[in-house]
């Protein structure tokens, strides 16, 4: 009885003890176990949110108005320009894979952060000095010119493309560090860290939200130097405010490169290969999770059977006959966790591929839906005209509202309905995005068809060669659902690709989820290059250097095809995922059921 009493004691001792310290690997800023009471969730997040807010903004700033700014200060044609906004949001979103990489391998998040916002900063001042310094400007002379100095030019692409570096290892890293402040083996903090997700991108379109109304407005009726002076102060603020929130952080020690592991699977599973698979999945090798700062294993999966040999142990006989278990390698043995981590890596590949023509869609919304808001009619009232790229807001706008509404409302009754943490499954979220995304096409190809024939009309009647009388509004509804799908699609991919990359690699996750934009970019504007090659060769081509003599509503049209296939494509692949199963205690029993597969359906 006394025994059993102590047993109780040591348990409930043990159980306060999970409860005041956290042990998911993190340390604090003094590199010792994180008190739960003062450390991460929200008290940690708000820093980083505060961060990523002011460098949205920056970033959104100056990528909704560049193709004003190329267009109209230096002159490209629209074709060019179009094409040297997506090389520059192609390289912005590729560079996070870089980043991402070294923070989980070698740096820490914190440490890429800070770094990465110092260049940042650095691109920003550079940005500055083009505007400000007589040397740097583009003309020698007040006014526009008809073609601006080299120099200006070389100094200007530097500044975008060192913010472009900053931003390679400022968002992965950033997100994941935000989203490491909630310890998923702990049922609150887990819950909140899938809030966190939906706030994240609340704080990143409310930033998103002023650069393109605020920054855009004096960049268009101030002055470009202006704007840039701002953008570069609230940096330089938002990195102390980053700063002055050490002290409350959770730390992730880097572990070496993540792609090491990795290739010891596959040589191990490559040099077993002729081996018998066991009779039970059991009598794979796993090491006996005996300390909490171990961190977290993962239950065997069925598909990808062939990565398992890995894990399969060998044994030899000794002289007198007894089997006995030989010492192996790492490249010769795996775990069982480590097998899964890279199946999960397999299992990715498809998803980020299916996800590309999305943001192919993405990328329109700031290159020639801002620029055919340029050729329509802005005016508020007598006075006052709306800058083209502030029509973006209604982007942010809509994604606000949805995140609002699908964190507030929707989730909570989804919880009740369904049975899931999360309400609906990640990739029945993105899905669903992926719909709202072609709607955004379709409704964008009508409105630009309506465009066209108020503008011949008009030219023909009056000659008319300035802003139509269309209004600019007409495109509010393309902009909106754009941001109703970003909010499921973008913000699931968020989610998806933090959440379900080994632990070890959560930077370079949303570095992965970033890629999608960027490679989408990229594809972008080689879908440009062909469209444009071939229907020229037809007799006219759809990207003319005057707008009102494109075909931008059969190029709308196309990608509303393209992403209707590739939803198919995508629906089928989403339904035979097999999602990452978290082993909950220290037995193999402690698994799910099953074999972790979550489908759409």
């Amino acid at each position: 009885m006394e025994k059993g009493m102590e047993k109780r004691k040591r348990g409930e001792l043990r159980e306060t003890d999970e409860e005041k310290w956290v042990y998911d690997s993190s340390v604090d800023h003094r590199g010792k176990v994180p008190l739960r009471a003062s450390t991460g969730v929200w008290k940690a997040a708000l820093f980083i949110i505060a961060i990523e807010f002011s460098e949205r903004l920056g970033y959104f700033g100056i990528a909704t108005n560049l193709i004003t700014y190329l267009t109209k200060v230096i002159h490209l044609d629209l074709k060019t320009a179009a094409k040297s906004v997506n090389y520059w949001s192609g390289v912005t979103t590729t560079m996070p894979l870089i980043g991402g990489f070294l923070a989980d391998a070698y740096l820490g998040r914190f440490s890429m952060v800070l770094v990465s916002s110092i260049i940042y900063l650095m691109g920003l001042s550079l940005l500055t000095m083009t505007q400000l310094v007589p040397s740097l400007k583009p003309c020698d002379h007040m006014g526009m010119c008809h073609k601006p100095r080299k120099v200006h030019e070389v100094i200007f692409f530097l500044a975008l493309y060192l913010v472009s570096l900053g931003t390679g290892g400022h968002k992965p890293a950033l997100e994941s560090f935000g989203a490491d402040q909630f310890d998923d083996d702990h049922s609150e903090e887990r819950k909140k860290k899938m809030s966190y997700f939906n706030w994240w991108n609340f704080g990143l379109c409310s930033g998103l939200l002023i650069g393109v109304t605020l920054i855009v407005y004096v960049q268009d009726n101030v002055s470009w130097g202006v704007a840039d002076i701002i953008l570069t102060s609230i940096m330089v603020i938002s990195i102390v405010i980053f700063c002055m929130g050490r002290p409350f952080y959770r730390y992730r020690v880097p572990e070496g490169s993540p792609a090491t592991p990795m290739l010891q699977v596959l040589v191990a599973a490559m040099s077993k290969r002729n081996l018998p698979y066991p009779s039970d999945p059991a009598l794979l090798y796993e090491v006996p999770k005996s300390q909490k700062s171990q961190g977290r294993r993962l239950c065997h999966t069925g598909n990808l059977r062939f990565l398992d040999k890995a894990a399969i142990i060998e044994e030899t006989k000794d002289k007198e006959n007894r089997s006995i278990q030989k010492q192996e390698s790492p490249w010769r043995l795996a775990t069982v966790t480590k097998v899964e981590e890279m199946k999960l890596v397999f299992n990715m590949v498809p998803i980020w591929f299916t996800s590309l023509p999305f943001g192919i869609c993405v990328a329109q919304a700031s290159t020639f839906f801002i620029k055919q808001g340029s050729t329509m009619n802005r005016k508020i009232g007598h006075n006052f005209n709306i800058p083209p790229a502030s029509i973006y807001s209604f982007a942010a706008i809509g994604m606000i509202i949805t995140v609002s509404i699908y964190e507030k409302i929707l989730v909570p009754i989804l919880r009740r309905a369904t049975g899931n943490e999360r309400g609906i499954k990640i990739l029945q979220r993105i899905g669903i995005g992926m719909v709202f995304s072609i709607s955004a096409m379709i409704v964008a190809a009508l409105v630009e068809r309506k465009r066209l024939s108020i503008a011949e009309m008009e030219i023909v009647q009056g000659g008319r060669t300035g802003s139509l009388s269309m209004s600019v509004f007409w495109l509010a509804p393309q902009f909106m659902i754009l941001g109703i799908g970003d909010a499921f699609t973008l913000v699931g991919l968020q989610e998806y690709f933090y959440d379900q990359v080994p632990d070890s690699m959560r930077s370079l996750g949303i570095a992965f989820y970033l890629s999608v934009m960027g490679i989408a970019n990229f594809l972008s504007s080689l879908l440009i290059t062909i469209v444009d090659h071939v229907t020229e060769k037809g007799g006219s081509s759809w990207f003319g250097k005057d707008l009102n003599q494109s075909r931008l509503d059969n190029f709308y049209w196309l990608l509303a095809v393209i992403n209707g296939m590739n939803l198919g494509v995508y629906v089928f692949m989403a339904r035979r995922y097999s999602y990452k199963n978290v082993q909950r205690g220290g037995a193999v029993a402690d698994c799910c059921e099953g074999d972790g597969v979550e489908s759409m359906a």
